[in-house]
């Protein structure tokens, strides 16, 4: 018998290597190397075996086509998944820990259970009763939802096999160990096989794996970046910890759209959908305020109202802070220079602090408009009217340019009752405008302050 080769493993990028390292050569972190021992005599299947058992065939012929989607009942929840679950899918579900993970894969295997649907759930931290005192308290106790503590992999596929659910929960995938291998849970290889089996068998069974994923302190699931490329959608559940809003975004999704975004707020009762996510990200209208301004923003199909905070005050050390949240720094930046250039607003000595309200991440361009309009707002001390909303993306010679969806924009402006509408003039032609709302046509940002500040 010949001797097990001993293999040594970078925890964050998975490459490999004969001896031991102190600093992995594929991504250069340091302290990164764990040991992985192989089977001594691991099964291997015939070449000729496994041919026969799957053999090569046209794709013309090969059934199936659309899947029909399982509904959870959890609006939000379908909407990012890109309509419903597909059977046989296999998500990772990664956020900060406390950020409601757990509590809403919970309630969506609940929801299947209260459809007459089996649903499993793994828990391999928490005890049976320890679950059903948090299902109790969200609502979630459903005859078909079968709760099982446990984390070898054998006895966990071996009940999936028997129960032939319709969708797994496992909490979590780095708390999950094999006992074919040698290393401890929580490492490359143990999060590397637990995952690549429980998704081969989701495929086999028609089940869908959900697989609840820890994170590092960068924000990315930890383990090995196989793990996403295995599975079909990667999920990300952000918020404040200490707010009671969450977004959950989909940033890999082989079955639909990776801008959809689903909103929920963090309640006693467990996560709870926001129906109109405007309503929630805008504050009090009553009272205008300096440095605000109302943008909308668009994530995938939904239209979202957002207030964009600035406050511009003078530096009193000789490097001005320059600090966003929400939005990204680099293109305040931009923007910044815009300003200062464009229209010569003397922003060189001053601390600039941008913020978007309710902890809303906006990221695309037609937002830029309404940012330099707060900018500007605080800077000069002159308050935008309350009924305006602000459309538009700026270029780097102080142009407004047209944005996509314009009409959808319009749209909810008008329903959450805004009289103006300020944005690119080469949105004026063709546009359905709403009644009750008039929109204002600018070329470049010294235009746009004319506008909202007269």
């Amino acid at each position: 018998m010949g001797k097990v080769r001993v293999r040594y493993v970078c925890q964050k990028c998975g490459a490999d290597s004969g001896r031991w390292f102190g600093r992995c050569v594929a991504c250069g972190t340091w302290n990164s190397c764990v040991e992985e021992t192989p089977l001594a005599n691991p099964k291997r299947q015939s070449g000729a075996l496994a041919v026969a058992a799957n053999p090569p065939q046209p794709i013309t012929e090969v059934k199936g086509g659309s899947e029909d989607r399982i509904e959870t009942a959890i609006g939000e929840f379908d909407r990012t998944l890109g309509g419903g679950i597909v059977p046989g899918m296999a998500a990772l579900v990664g956020g900060d820990p406390g950020i409601g993970k757990s509590t809403l894969l919970l309630q969506g295997a609940s929801q299947l259970a209260f459809s007459g649907m089996k649903a499993l759930y793994v828990s391999a931290e928490e005890s049976p009763r320890q679950t059903r005192m948090r299902a109790q308290r969200v609502g979630a106790l459903a005859d078909d939802l079968y709760l099982i503590s446990e984390s070898n992999l054998d006895l966990i596929c071996a009940h999936i096999e028997a129960m032939q659910p319709t969708a797994v929960v496992v909490d979590s995938v780095q708390t999950i160990f094999s006992p074919d291998l040698q290393s401890a849970p929580g490492s490359v290889a143990q999060v590397r096989e637990s995952s690549a089996k429980l998704v081969a068998l989701g495929k086999r069974t028609g089940t869908a794996i959900f697989l609840i994923g820890h994170v590092t302190k960068e924000g990315t699931v930890a383990g090995p970046r196989v793990l996403e490329h295995i599975v079909d959608t990667v999920l990300y559940l952000e918020g404040e910890q200490h707010g009671a809003f969450r977004i959950l975004r989909a940033a890999k999704n082989r079955f639909g759209s990776t801008n959809e975004i689903g909103i929920f707020e963090m309640r006693d009762e467990g996560m709870v959908e926001v129906a109109n996510p405007s309503q929630v990200f805008l504050p009090d209208r009553d009272a205008e305020r300096e440095g605000t301004a109302i943008v909308c923003t668009v994530e995938g199909t939904r239209p979202i109202l957002v207030e964009v905070q600035a406050l511009v005050s003078r530096s009193n050390f000789g490097y001005p802070q320059r600090v966003s949240t929400g939005f990204d720094a680099r293109r305040m930046a931009i923007l910044i220079a815009v300003l200062e250039k464009r229209s010569g607003l003397q922003l060189g000595g001053e601390d600039i602090f941008l913020n978007v309200a309710g902890g809303l991440r906006v990221d695309e361009p037609a937002v830029d408009l309404g940012v330099a309009m707060a900018m500007a707002s605080s800077f000069r001390s002159k308050q935008m009217p309350r009924d305006t909303v602000v459309i538009g993306e700026v270029g780097l010679g102080g142009e407004v340019r047209a944005v996509g969806q314009i009409e959808r924009r319009m749209a909810e402006a008008r329903k959450l009752g805004f009289a103006r509408c300020v944005a690119a003039k080469a949105d004026l032609s063709g546009a359905r405008i709403p009644d009750g709302l008039s929109l204002i046509g600018v070329q470049d940002v010294d235009a746009a302050q004319d506008v909202v500040f007269s």
